[in-house]
């Protein structure tokens, strides 16, 4: 049997500050929260890229651009409270999950999109591309804190969590994630498990790679945001069986019905947005 790789969180400790008679700290930087910034940065950058080739005013992507950031820490903090069945956990550090995020972020970019007068649609396929650079970016975070990892897993590249969020012991696997280990292995043993944030960094800058090589279709507005959801939502679904996870409706978890949802809008733009848009730009 090969031995897992073993993983220890990134994080910069600054120390204790002291302001006269107040103290600070210790105050640390976590690599979650360093990827979040890069994230967000990069999408924002790639949006207005996008958006300035296609024809496109590129400087709406900073009111849209803090209109994701907001929606998405209200929406991440909303759907994980309702997860928790608990108003308490919109409090806690947890809980910044990805569906609550984009269903909250579409949420109030399209309202502040409505305030500026302008489309939607043609808009969000500009912004296509960099919410799947941003992803990729944005799970590197995931993996440097130690959360969101995988299933039980013995194979080649397994990873244990001995820091991990929860820690990847024997009982937490078995209490939380229901991974059924034999009650033979002692409480405290550290186990592997698949990282699954890798696998979605990885599917991340494919999905990047996809949307940004269709940049320039031809199809009306909202063909390529259909595209992004497609691949968004068949790339979380099939994700899911290799997760960690609790919450489970039936043979599959919550994240997965809304994946679903989210393919199935992918899809009606599809089709429904197919036809060509004449006036878009013929850069190449």
């Amino acid at each position: 049997m090969p031995h897992p790789i073993i993983h220890h969180p990134f994080v910069i400790s600054l120390g204790t500050w002291s302001l006269g008679s107040l103290t600070i700290g210790p105050i640390q930087i976590t690599g979650f929260g360093i990827a979040m910034m890069a994230a967000f940065a990069t999408a924002h950058w790639v949006a207005q890229n996008v958006l300035q080739q296609r024809g496109d005013d590129p400087e709406i992507m900073n009111d849209v651009t803090f209109a994701a950031l907001v929606g998405t820490i209200v929406g991440a903090k909303v759907y994980y409270a309702i997860l928790q069945g608990s108003i308490s956990a919109l409090w806690g550090r947890a809980g910044f999950v990805f569906w609550g995020g984009f269903i909250g972020s579409v949420a109030l970019c399209a309202a502040v999109i409505r305030w500026r007068k302008r489309s939607f649609l043609r808009i969000a396929d500009g912004v296509a591309p960099g919410i799947a650079a941003g992803y990729a970016i944005g799970r590197t975070g995931c993996w440097a804190v130690g959360d969101d990892y995988g299933r039980v897993y013995n194979g080649p590249l397994a990873v244990a969590f001995p820091e991990g969020l929860p820690r990847t012991l024997a009982g937490v696997m078995n209490s939380q994630f229901h991974a059924n280990l034999p009650p033979t292995i002692a409480p405290e043993t550290v186990i592997s498990v698949y990282p699954t944030q890798l696998f979605e960094v990885a599917l991340g800058l494919v999905m990047f790679g996809i949307l940004w090589r269709l940049r320039f279709n031809r199809h009306a507005a909202g063909w390529l945001f259909g595209m992004y959801c497609l691949l968004a939502g068949v790339e979380r679904f099939v994700i899911e069986f290799f997760r960690a996870k609790s919450d489970m409706i039936g043979p599959v978890t919550s994240a997965q019905l809304v994946a679903l949802g989210v393919a199935a809008v992918g899809a009606v733009l599809l089709t429904s947005r197919r036809e060509p848009r004449p006036e878009l730009a013929t850069a190449t």
